[in-house]
């Protein structure tokens, strides 16, 4: 099982490197196919994969994809607003054959998974992105490494027991600052690289901390979601780390978190 997960880990960390260094409509299109499984997975947990709402959230990820990478920004308010209308025009018009579940599991889809992390892409468009967008990565598994690590050292007073009794404060704590601390490490190794940013050293372990404190949220929401519906993993389509939503969740969150601290202060 360790050397099952250790490999497709290692895998999965060399197609995420690639498509970064490439970057481009190789990771758009990496990325659009990882949302794509993720909302699939979350439909799956509301037995919606292949109804009509789900089916309109995969095509409304589609689009909003294709409008990001053709620079249509200031169509995706008006598209948003057009997904919901026709969401909710679909549940009327399917009444009582579709549930209302099924239309909040479309609508949480698309936000949740496909646009959050598509701000990967977004990060990687900024200057000095194919180095920033690793920050990403950093708050979100670097972090989580560290939490982990230090919970089995030092752990002694659990955060939350109820949603998840195995997380100890001194993990959170530990995963915060080890995030802050690997970032500080990334930007001192490539600092002359880092232009877009004012000062590396300070701002990546800013980034870093707050990263991984909305990283481990992320993952617990996740966690939450999965022990409300009594299920193990979103899926199985990573050898020993499960699904996509699985292994992406506290990514799906960082990845929003660092695009907007990098746009608003940063960059």
């Amino acid at each position: 099982m360790f050397k099952e997960r250790l490999l497709s880990g290692v895998l999965l960390v060399l197609a995420i490197f690639g498509a970064i260094y490439f970057g481009g409509y190789v990771l758009w299109g990496v990325l659009l196919l990882i949302s794509l499984i993720g909302m699939f997975e979350l439909n799956r947990v509301f037995e919606a994969q292949w109804k009509a709402p789900s089916l309109l959230c995969y095509a409304a990820a589609i689009g909003y994809f294709l409008l990001i990478s053709l620079g249509y920004e200031e169509a995706i308010r008006p598209s948003v607003l057009c997904f919901v209308l026709v969401l909710l025009v679909t549940f009327v018009i399917g009444y009582p054959r579709f549930q209302f579940t099924e239309v909040l599991a479309a609508f949480f889809g698309i936000f949740y998974v496909a646009m959050m992390l598509c701000c990967i892409y977004r990060i990687r468009g900024l200057d000095s992105g194919v180095y920033l967008v690793w920050m990403v990565f950093l708050g979100a598994w670097g972090s989580d490494t560290c939490a982990y690590c230090v919970g089995k050292l030092m752990g002694k007073h659990k955060a939350f027991p109820v949603l998840s009794p195995k997380k100890s404060v001194e993990g959170c704590v530990g995963g915060v600052l080890g995030a802050a601390l690997l970032a500080w490490v990334f930007a001192l190794i490539f600092q002359d690289k880092l232009t877009a940013v004012g000062n590396p050293l300070i701002a990546l372990p800013i980034i870093g901390a707050c990263a991984s404190i909305l990283s481990q949220f992320g993952d617990l929401a996740a966690s939450g979601i999965k022990r409300q519906h009594k299920i193990k993993d979103y899926g199985t389509l990573i050898p020993g780390h499960g699904g996509v939503l699985d292994r992406f969740d506290s990514v799906i969150v960082t990845a929003p978190a660092v695009y907007l601290l990098l746009v608003t202060f940063f960059v």
